[in-house]
C-alpha cells in the first residue's frame, strides 16, 4: 500500500504519514487507531500499539464466559445446534476450542483423553496419531491443508505459540505429498472413516467482521458440510434427534 493510498484510508495526508514513518512526527491515537484501521491490524495489536505510543487501549478484551458476552454465546450455541445434524465448532485465536455442538463430540468419541481435556487444540486433536488422525483416510494432504492454513493465519498474526504449534505438528505428520486426485475441484474435503461409513467434509470459516472487542474478534467458527449424498445420510444417522 503507497502513502498516498494509506493516507486516504486514514483521513489524512500523505505529508502526514510520510512525517510518521520517518519519525519527524508522532501520532496521536486517534490517528494511531485510524492508521492501524486502515492497514487491517488485529484489534490485539492495535491495543499493543497504542501502548507502545503511550495510550490507553482502545478495545476491551471481555472474558468470554463472562456476562458481557451472554448474548455472543447464546448465537453462537444457536448456530451451532442449527448446523446439526452437521459438526461444527467454535476456536479461539490459538485453535483452541470454544464451543462444539453434539455432532463434532460424536465424532471425537474413542480419541485419548489428554486430547480432549481443555484446553483442547483443535489442530493438534486433528493431527495427532492419539486423535483423529488414523481416522483421516487422505492424512497426508488434509494434514499439510491444515498446516498450511495455521501458516497463513500465523502471517497475519505471528505469535511464538503459533510457531512452536506449527513445528510440533509437521513433526507429527509425513512429508508434503505430491499433487494428486482426491479433492473435489473447489476445495480439500477431510475424509474421515465413522461407525457409520466413511465422511467427506468440505469447511466454512465465520468471523465477527464488525467485532470491536478482542475477544470476539478472535473467535472463530469452522462449520462442516457434506460434500456427497452418503456423508448426509450417514450424519443424519449420527444425530437422528435432529429435525434435518
Amino acid at each position: 500500500m503507497s502513502q498516498l493510498e494509506l493516507a486516504l484510508r486514514a483521513g489524512t495526508t500523505q505529508r502526514h504519514v510520510s512525517f510518521i514513518e520517518s519519525g519527524r512526527s508522532v501520532p496521536g491515537r486517534d490517528m494511531v487507531i485510524r492508521l492501524a484501521e486502515s492497514l487491517q491490524v488485529p484489534l490485539r495489536d492495535r491495543n499493543a500499539l497504542l501502548l507502545a505510543g503511550g495510550y490507553a487501549p482502545a478495545y476491551d478484551e471481555t472474558p468470554y464466559d463472562g456476562p458481557g458476552l451472554g448474548a455472543i454465546r447464546t448465537a453462537l450455541t444457536g448456530i451451532l445446534e442449527g448446523h446439526r445434524p452437521y459438526p461444527a465448532v467454535v476456536v479461539d485465536r490459538r485453535g483452541d476450542l470454544v464451543l462444539a455442538n453434539r455432532v463434532f463430540h460424536a465424532l471425537t468419541t474413542g480419541v485419548s483423553a489428554h486430547l480432549l481435556t481443555p484446553p483442547v487444540n483443535i489442530p493438534r486433536l486433528l493431527l495427532d496419531p492419539s486423535g483423529l488422525a488414523p481416522r483421516i483416510v487422505n492424512f497426508a494432504q488434509w494434514s499439510w491443508h491444515v498446516i498450511d492454513a495455521l501458516t497463513r493465519e500465523a502471517a497475519q498474526n505471528p505469535t511464538p505459540e503459533s510457531d512452536a504449534l506449527i513445528q510440533d505438528l509437521i513433526a507429527l505428520i509425513p512429508p508434503r505429498p505430491e499433487p494428486a486426485p482426491g479433492h473435489l475441484g473447489f476445495a480439500v474435503p477431510l475424509c474421515l472413516r465413522s461407525e457409520y461409513g466413511d465422511l467427506r467434509l468440505i469447511t466454512t470459516l465465520t468471523r465477527f467482521g464488525t467485532a470491536v472487542d478482542v475477544t470476539v474478534a478472535e473467535l472463530r467458527m469452522e462449520a462442516f458440510l457434506p460434500a456427497d449424498d452418503q456423508t448426509t445420510k450417514a450424519l443424519r444417522a449420527l444425530d437422528p434427534t435432529h429435525p434435518a
